[in-house]
């Protein structure tokens, strides 16, 4: 029985005006029911009102002249229309039946065997077929909208994490196209493969929450992300993962730029407090040792002399180096060729390239990046960088590569050695100042750097792989 207070809006396409009748007067006779029965003989007319949803529901007949019912289905369920739409046949013909329900047709009706009874639970059970279709349309294209537009990746795999599914964005993220990334696992793309064991041994709970872990993309960028993942079962018992990456890299440069400022700005009050304390005793010493020149020494007095006077001069040497390192850099910035800086700082460091036989590999655009820089004071970094990458590096094996990446106005500047690479723990402090690896260092080099290209507005940050090498790469925005 139907219980509606609008009518059910249908039509019934047929070349044959009797059986139109026939059906009509049938339906007439469901009890209760509220219906607006309409009769259309043509196909293209017909095909017009399916497409632009003008009725809730449509017979149509199997042969209508030159084309048959099933053209009519498959030719509107093509264009994507969803109405719910009934086959009906003069006579019973299995193919029909199974082809009728392959295009699309919601039911398959004999005419010759039509009863009230018949055509009141085909009605009903069609659109309440119609009404869960509907629903179950409505919930994948909301779900798809949210995989599809999320601004995090978002990606469907097997239990081995290797990709069947991937939105927008999980492309992106990782730099390879959708097809690309089906022929891939998961595991493919982390950098240290005990992460990728400890997180086999993790999802074999099921689920997965908040997991920071690092990927490398297509160009070999490190990608900081935050993985969720759980363990779907399907009716059948087979599993598949959902999973979810948040990228967080840039709020982690964030934090180290954060961090290595507050750093600096410590560093640069204890040094010039040091500076203060030490100057002042400092500054006696030398006034006492000009005492002494005046005064006549002899001959066994003059080394000690000579040994006071030279390190009080080098103790007044480090206080200053504290001092500049510490002290903000004040900049000339002038539009400069980036491509000159950078060949003017591989020239400084030619020498010591050439005694370890390293082979140098330079990669610029062909176009002239200008910035707005003070070319000596940036040369000063890139040679740092570089003789540091020289320094690391074994004698004739060694391969140092300096590339330019122009992005738009903004550009990167990539300086590669395949050298001892540094431990994770260095890598955290490796701008400290007073932080070095070196016997005789005094760790300032690589903080005196960093001042220098903080004060150009680059951002930097290094990639480091213990016995493959290091990467320092340098980005000046637009």
């Amino acid at each position: 029985m139907f219980i509606s207070a609008d009518p059910l809006r249908i039509l019934v396409v047929d070349d044959d005006e009797d059986d139109f009748f026939l059906t009509n007067s049938i339906i007439k006779d469901i009890n209760g029911g509220n219906f607006i029965v309409d009769w259309c003989y043509k196909y293209q007319e017909a095909l017009d009102h399916i497409c632009h949803k003008r009725y809730d529901l449509y017979f149509i007949d199997y042969f209508l002249g030159a084309k048959t019912g099933l053209d009519l289905l498959r030719e509107a369920v093509e264009r994507d229309c969803e109405a719910p739409m009934i086959l009906l046949t003069g006579k019973g013909n299995h193919a029909v039946d199974i082809e009728a329900m392959r295009v699309g047709a919601a039911d398959y009706l004999i005419k010759s065997e039509l009863t009230t009874e018949k055509m009141e639970r085909c009605i009903r059970y069609t659109l309440e077929k119609a009404r869960s279709l509907k629903a179950l349309r409505d919930n994948e294209q909301k779900y798809r909208n949210i995989f599809e537009r999320s601004k995090d990746a978002i990606f469907l795999a097997d239990t081995q994490l290797r990709f069947f599914a991937v939105n927008a964005a999980t492309a992106l993220l990782l730099g390879y196209t959708a097809e690309e990334l089906t022929d891939m696992s998961f595991y493919d793309l982390m950098i240290e493969k005990v992460d990728a064991e400890t997180l086999k041994l993790l999802l074999q709970t099921g689920e997965l929450d908040d997991v920071e872990t690092d990927l490398l993309n297509r160009d070999n960028e490190e990608r900081t992300c935050i993985f969720s993942a759980t363990m779907i079962e399907r009716p059948d018992g087979s599993q598949y993962v959902q999973g979810i990456l948040h990228d967080i890299t840039g709020l982690r440069k964030a934090e180290k730029t954060v961090l290595m400022a507050e750093k600096l700005a410590a560093t640069g009050r204890l040094a010039r407090t040091l500076a203060h304390e030490i100057r002042n005793p400092l500054t006696n010493i030398h006034l006492s040792l000009d005492h002494l020149r005046v005064a006549e020494i002899d001959e066994s007095q003059e080394n000690y002399y000579g040994i006071i006077q030279r390190n009080a001069k080098r103790i007044g040497a480090i206080i200053s180096e504290l001092l500049d390192t510490a002290r903000p850099s004040e900049m000339m910035l002038r539009p400069t060729s980036l491509q000159d800086i950078l060949d003017e700082s591989i020239t400084a460091a030619m020498d010591r390239i050439v005694l370890k036989n390293i082979k140098l590999q330079i990669r610029y655009p062909d176009d002239i990046l200008v910035i707005a820089a003070d070319k000596d004071k940036l040369k000063i970094a890139f040679l740092n960088i570089i003789i540091n990458a020289v320094e690391a590096m074994e004698e004739e094996v060694g391969r140092l590569t300096v590339a330019m990446v122009a992005d738009g106005n903004a550009c990167e500047v990539r300086i590669t050695d395949n050298g001892s690479g540094i431990t994770e723990d260095n890598l955290e402090r490796l701008f400290e100042p007073y932080f070095t690896s070196k016997r005789n260092g005094l760790g300032l080099g690589l903080a005196a750097t960093l001042n220098i290209l903080q004060a150009h507005n680059a951002e930097v940050d290094v990639h480091s792989v213990v016995g493959s090498g290091t990467t320092f790469v340098i980005s000046f925005k637009a």
